[in-house]
């Protein structure tokens, strides 16, 4: 088909192919999608429109082959990654255990021990931010850093002491 044809026909039953992928998608949004993909769809095609012959038909069955074979791809994606909406009473309840205090201190405290690895001499910062933000293995920080197993893990306990009694200095308990 080319562009002129898929043209009449836009004109002599658009509106009818809207109305039905309107009804079968029960979406405007999809079903705008489902009637330009139909018409993409036949301007793709080299198939010669037989005027004689009902030519709105093989819109209407393209149009409910795409919307067939949609239907069938969202099933197989569902199968192996299932989507879910949260429903409003899970969200009331996500919310109503939240508290915007609590997560106001969590981020103040993740804030001050970022202040104190900065602070810290470099042979703790640097095993610190590996072991703890890039989840380097102990293995792996002491090939970085070219020392020993047991430097690294100890060099980790003081580190954290060292967190610990800075953070008791500043006022921060368990």
């Amino acid at each position: 088909m080319d562009a002129r044809e898929i043209e009449k026909c836009i004109d002599d039953f658009g509106t009818d192919i809207y109305r039905f992928c309107l009804k079968l998608c029960a979406d405007k949004g999809d079903a705008e999608d489902l009637y330009q993909q139909t018409f993409l769809k036949a301007l793709e095609t080299e198939w010669t429109l037989d005027w004689e012959k009902n030519p709105k038909a093989l819109f209407f069955s393209l149009a409910h082959n795409l919307w067939k074979s949609d239907k069938r791809k969202q099933g197989r994606r569902n199968t192996i990654a299932p989507c879910s909406n949260f429903d409003d009473e899970t969200e009331i309840v996500l919310h109503s255990e939240e508290s915007i205090e609590e997560d106001y201190l969590q981020k103040e405290l993740i804030a001050k021990v970022r202040q104190i690895i900065q602070t810290l001499p470099e042979k703790f910062q640097v095993p610190l931010i590996l072991f703890y933000l890039s989840d380097c293995s102990i293995e792996q920080i002491a090939a970085i850093i070219k020392k020993p197993p047991g430097t690294v893990k100890s060099r980790l306990f003081k580190g954290r002491n060292l967190i610990k009694k800075r953070l008791e200095d500043s006022g921060y308990e368990r």
